[in-house]
């Protein structure tokens, strides 16, 4: 899902950004000759993503830096747990520190959350998936953190689907007037789903014959009446009002997907340090 010479650029942006024309402190400290050893280590338990990105801070400043990880992206890790092995010359080694656990930090912070909403859910096969609440140009590790983490993923752009929501129904005039236009200009590749706020809108929206139908800020009776009424007629999405608290309930109303902004937008970084 991350392709290496997408990363690469990625990267090499976020270096520049940081480093802007020099390291002055490293720089003005290190001689070439001086080399470092240290540990990736974990101050909180969670669940690792981003391994290779943080491989890929360090190979964009120097291939003479080694790193040995002893966990992969997926893997439970605990407190006090040493993630990684990693040396070489101090420069590079100072200079990519924070750029790299960034990273790491980050996306290890949304797998954490995402593997916690999941398991919230227990043995009902609703998933939790993401939304487009996130970081501008950090989508693509967001989302790939979201797998990592146990959850599957909603539209990765405006283009992948069609999303009637209420505002286009206001635009087109009515859902069968949205889906009915969408249909004759789209691709067959691309599916449509429809934003309901009411059981109304969910009968009609089964009438368009829409691939996706979300239920937007519905109660748990509301969810289970309009379950009923779709059927296995298209995909049953749950949105709003979305929490650990919550999302064992809603899946139990039986919804195929939960979607929410929360495993993303309001994850914690997983504390991870490098320790020199």
């Amino acid at each position: 899902m991350l392709s290496s010479f997408y990363v690469k650029d990625h990267v090499k942006s976020a270096l520049q950004e940081d480093i802007g024309f020099g390291d002055i402190t490293t720089e003005n400290l290190a001689t070439e000759k001086d080399y470092l050893k240290g540990e990736l280590n974990t101050r909180s338990e969670g669940i690792l993503c981003g391994c290779d990105v943080f491989k890929i801070v360090y190979e964009t400043l120097s291939s003479d830096i080694k790193i040995t990880f002893h966990f992969k992206d997926g893997d439970k890790i605990k407190k006090g747990d040493k993630i990684a092995d990693i040396e070489g010359p101090a420069k590079y080694l100072l200079m990519g520190e924070r750029v790299a656990l960034n990273y790491i930090q980050r996306m290890s912070g949304i797998a954490t959350e995402t593997g916690k909403y999941q398991d919230a859910i227990g043995s009902y096969p609703a998933k939790i998936v993401d939304t487009r609440k996130t970081t501008p140009n950090f989508r693509a590790f967001e989302k790939y953190s979201v797998k990592v983490g146990g959850g599957a993923l909603h539209r990765f752009n405006l283009s992948d689907c069609a999303m009637i929501k209420d505002n286009h129904i206001r635009l087109a005039g009515s859902i069968t007037a949205a889906v009915t236009k969408l249909r004759e200009q789209i691709s067959h590749a691309h599916k449509i789903e429809v934003e309901c706020d009411t059981l109304e809108q969910v009968k009609e929206a089964v009438t368009t014959g829409a691939d996706i139908i979300m239920l937007d800020n519905m109660d748990i009776e509301t969810m289970k009446k309009a379950c009923q009424i779709i059927g296995r007629k298209a995909i049953v999405e749950a949105s709003g009002n979305v929490n650990l608290n919550t999302v064992g309930e809603i899946a139990s109303t039986g919804v195929d997907i939960i979607s929410s902004s929360a495993i993303v937008a309001k994850a914690p970084t997983l504390d991870i340090a490098l320790d020199i």
